[in-house]
C-alpha cells in the first residue's frame, strides 16, 4: 500500500500486538480497522492500573530534567510510536 500523502510505499511494524503502517518519508501513521480501538482499550487499562511506587523526589527533581527543562510526561504511546 502507498502513502496517501506522498505515494511512498508504507512500511509495517508490529508493536505490542498492534500492527502499524507508517510512511518512512513523511512519518505519517495509519491504523487498520480495529487498531485504534485496541489503542484506546490499552490506554484505559494503563491509566486504570496502579503505577509502581518509587521513592518520592524533591519537587525540583520531579519537574525538571538535568538541563533545567520541564520533563515531558511519558505514556505507553511513546513505546508504540518510537520508530
Amino acid at each position: 500500500m502507498n502513502c496517501p500523502i506522498d505515494n511512498e510505499k508504507l512500511a509495517i511494524t508490529e508493536r505490542q500486538g498492534i500492527e502499524i503502517d507508517y510512511c518512512p518519508e513523511c512519518r505519517g501513521i495509519w491504523l487498520d480497522r480495529g487498531e485504534l480501538d485496541k489503542l484506546i482499550d490499552r490506554s484505559d487499562a494503563v491509566s486504570a492500573s496502579p503505577r509502581e511506587q518509587y521513592p518520592p523526589k524533591s519537587n525540583h527533581e520531579s519537574q525538571r530534567d538535568g538541563y533545567g527543562k520541564k520533563k515531558k510526561r511519558e505514556s505507553f504511546l511513546g513505546d508504540l510510536f518510537d520508530f
